[in-house]
């Protein structure tokens, strides 16, 4: 099956702690994300996080995903299961360089025809959307 991937990876100047608190805290992306609001969930192996999804271009949606893997101060990824031919994964994660120094990632997986189709039809759009979200989230771990 292939994967069409896009991500951002960013520099942060905070620690690991600092910028996984800006990602896990759930309830308050209304405050930094620019394209994903009205969070809500649980960061817990198969919990759900619901959330508004308004990515420049494309009508806004809601989003049912399923956490499938996190990591304390690492790592948060969520799928959502778009039907049989289409999958995405949303992705959080964190690596520390050094002390206070980490390179931070966001990004999407598609899977399945659908996805695929979806993917080189939007790349623009989703990129922008990486893009905006690495910023924001950079400057929310920074403040």
């Amino acid at each position: 099956m292939d994967i069409a991937k896009i991500e951002k990876r960013i520099g942060i100047r905070a620690s690991t702690d600092k910028i996984w608190e800006v990602v896990s805290n759930l309830s308050g992306w209304d405050q930094w994300n620019p394209i994903e609001t009205g969070v809500e969930g649980t960061i817990a192996f198969g919990g759900e996080i619901t959330l508004n999804e308004a990515i420049e271009g494309l009508p806004e949606r809601r989003v049912v995903g399923r956490v499938g893997e996190w990591q304390p101060y690492a790592q948060l990824v969520w799928m959502e299961n778009r039907g049989l031919w289409f999958r995405s994964m949303r992705y959080f994660e964190i690596e520390e360089l050094e002390p206070g120094s980490c390179i931070a990632a966001n990004g999407f997986l598609f899977t399945g025809l659908r996805g695929e189709m979806f993917f080189d039809k939007q790349r623009k759009h989703l990129r922008h959307s990486v893009d905006a979200v690495a910023e924001a989230w950079k400057t929310a771990a920074e403040s």
